[in-house]
């Protein structure tokens, strides 16, 4: 595995982002504002879903009791998303806030940057730089012609810097494109100019079937070369959604935290029902939390050689199975067994692992 990029480390809450720390999940709130009973409902089955940051819109003053009321009900820390009023970066920070999400360059000259450095450098809270392909400043732009990866990384130090001239650097930083291709290119860019925890995401990827794929090329391409801090799959479709995608991403890249299940897509050679069989052991293995390989294999005569690697798995004959341990075969199973006999040897080995 690719060694992560060594990043400081800010504390959103009681959550370390960067140095190394495991990649945390975020989400968003998509109720309105307006809503809060809505919103903390929203905000208890994403933390209940493994959502490890949560981020709110705050749009006016109207929406600054949201905070509290989402905070006395979720024990995940919360981030405020606020454009260009620094008053509301202000009351979020007072009201309790864990992160607020601001571009310093929007919200005036530098006495109210300054005001907004000073609390949250008082109260503990980073500050989220986030740049995207509409946010860049004109005069980049014109540089460029484009909002370029070189346009996007260009925008953010600028925010950052503005943040730095008061010796602010509780900083993460986003910059993100809904070209899956220059989402790529930028982060890779801003990974070689400055040392700050990087949120990863593709914006704008479109309703859940696209914007899986977007997400998962985009954000695994750049896990898989060490670049990364915390991550949110930005889907058109229910938040909670968010937070199964983010999962997956991490597990298939290897950084996640849950049992890894390899299937073989099946041929003229299988004899079991194999996709039934995978869909179910999928299913058990929500319930463990083990970094095992689980394999789920058509035949015997490749599967056992081929999932050699993994700690435990079957694979299919006519009516039965072969379970293997590391590619040594243990012993046979009829086919109506095989779930449960594979599934207790998996709990055997979580327990070990425990």
């Amino acid at each position: 595995m690719t060694l992560r990029q060594n990043t400081r480390t800010i504390y959103v809450g009681g959550t370390a982002i960067g140095g190394g720390n495991p990649v945390a999940v975020q989400s968003m709130l998509s109720v309105p504002s307006t809503d809060i009973p809505g919103s903390v409902a929203q905000a208890k089955r994403l933390e209940a879903a493994g959502c490890e940051i949560l981020r709110a819109a705050i749009p006016n003053m109207e929406a600054i009791p949201l905070i509290e009321a989402i905070k006395k009900e979720v024990n995940i820390p919360l981030v405020a998303d606020i454009h260009f009023d620094y008053r509301l970066a202000l009351e979020a920070a007072a009201a309790g806030i864990d992160k607020i999400r601001i571009n310093p360059g929007n919200i005036g000259d530098d006495s109210r940057v300054k005001q907004v450095a000073d609390i949250c450098r008082s109260k503990g809270i980073p500050i989220r730089v986030g740049v995207n392909s509409g946010s860049v400043e004109k005069h980049i732009l014109a540089k460029y012609g484009a909002p370029t990866p070189e346009a996007l990384v260009e925008s953010a130090l600028y925010h950052i810097s503005l943040l730095e001239r008061w010796d602010f650097c509780d900083i993460a930083v986003s910059i993100k494109s809904s070209d899956v291709k220059n989402t790529i290119a930028a982060y890779r860019l801003a990974a070689e100019k400055c040392s700050y925890p990087l949120h990863l995401g593709v914006t704008e990827t479109g309703t859940e079937r696209m914007g899986l794929v977007k997400s998962a090329v985009g954000i695994g391409s750049l896990l898989c070369d060490g670049i990364g801090d915390t991550i949110r799959v930005s889907l058109t479709a229910d938040p909670v959604k968010e937070i199964a995608a983010a999962r997956d991403i991490l597990q298939a890249v290897g950084l996640g935290k849950a049992p890894k299940l390899i299937a073989c897509p099946t041929c003229g050679r299988t004899r079991i029902d194999l996709i039934g069989l995978a869909n179910q052991v999928e299913e058990r293995l929500k319930g463990v939390n083990a970094p095992i390989t689980v394999a789920v294999m058509g035949c015997i005569v490749n599967g056992p050689g081929e999932a050699r690697e993994a700690d435990i798995g079957i694979a299919g004959g006519d009516g039965e199975a072969l379970l293997f341990r590391k590619g040594e075969i243990l012993r046979k199973v009829p086919e109506g067994q095989i779930v449960e006999e594979l599934m207790a040897e998996v709990e055997k080995l979580a327990v070990g692992m425990g």
